[in-house]
């Protein structure tokens, strides 16, 4: 099966898009776009996972996730159980490769996990001998499946993500949406700039081919895509900047700032949106705006990746 025609995802798990080939990508991509049909219908479901058990490991709080999960799975008619940490066996003190080893007893086909170690979903993975695991987010590593929801609303809104010019701005350091946007986009051809405080930008960012700015005057010129961060209070255990205010005199998004980008430039936001702080609320409900097409092509996305990971298609054994 060549690069450009696959049928198929390479991979068991979601961990993180740093793994994932443009091609695989790509077919995520497309593959919502298709479910993106099946959302508009009167009645939203397809018997795709029918016999399928999934389970929700959030150790997180999670809103916008947990619940577009959830509306994903049932809408793909999967049999769908919920943990929570507060009142598990977890919370006395049970490993947590003892709950996996747990749940697996339990025949579930499908784990999605949330937690603040990055590695967690890296290690349900090794624990867990059949089960499928999702990465729905860990500590400051990656957030698969919300960099893959940004990609598809980038391409519906611009046509497409070659060529793009994509700035992050804001606290990339502490942010996992940031680091699966970057892997992402510059597999699939787009250009990406990061922008921010210097004590919010990691050192060895540019690493990643990405292009590294401190003013936001100089992020923004010639912006297909403004993609504000949200500022990580509760990841931060110092002063990364002296004040909220200072932030957003430096690096706040407001109108005067947004006609520095292109004149049909996007504005995104991961949610939820310190409202005064990364984005002025002219911006944030501006019809350049496209953060709640964020929302709606989260359900299509984590439809598509759970649907191709619990068998969507012949695996390509490659």
């Amino acid at each position: 099966m060549s690069e450009d025609h696959l049928y198929a995802l390479r991979h068991r798990h979601l961990i993180g898009l740093e793994d994932y080939s443009g091609a695989e990508i790509r077919l995520i991509l497309d593959t919502a776009d298709s479910f993106k049909e099946v959302i508009r219908r009167p009645i939203r479901k397809v018997p795709a996972l029918r016999g399928k058990n999934v389970v929700n490991l959030f150790f997180e709080s999670s809103t916008r996730t947990r619940l577009s999960f959830e509306l994903a799975e049932k809408q793909l008619s999967a049999d769908t159980l919920n943990f929570a940490s507060t009142g598990s066996s977890v919370s006395k003190g049970e490993s947590l490769g003892d709950t996996a080893r747990n749940i697996e007893a339990m025949q579930v086909d499908c784990v999605v996990v949330r937690h603040a170690a990055a590695g967690a979903p890296l290690f349900l993975s090794q624990c867990l001998s059949n089960a499928v695991v999702i990465n729905a987010g860990d500590g400051a590593h990656e957030h698969p499946t919300q960099g893959l929801l940004d990609l598809l609303t980038m391409r519906d809104a611009l046509g497409g993500l070659e060529g793009l010019k994509v700035v992050l701005v804001g606290d990339i350091a502490h942010s996992r949406v940031a680091r699966s946007n970057i892997w992402g986009l510059r597999k699939m051809g787009a250009r990406v700039a990061v922008c921010g405080p210097p004590t919010l930008i990691p050192v060895d960012i540019e690493d990643m081919g990405v292009e590294v700015c401190y003013r936001v005057e100089d992020a923004l010129r010639d912006a297909d895509v403004v993609y504000a961060l949200r500022i990580q209070l509760e990841r931060q255990h110092e002063a990364f900047f002296p004040s909220l205010r200072e932030y957003t005199r430096l690096f706040g998004i407001d109108p005067e700032r947004l006609e520095l980008a292109k004149p049909d430039a996007v504005v995104m936001h991961p949610g939820p949106i310190n409202r005064g702080v990364e984005l002025d609320s002219r911006v944030a409900d501006s019809g350049r705006s496209v953060i709640l097409d964020q929302v709606t092509n989260g359900v299509a996305v984590r439809m598509a990746v759970l649907y191709l990971l619990n068998g969507g298609g012949e695996r390509d054994a490659a």
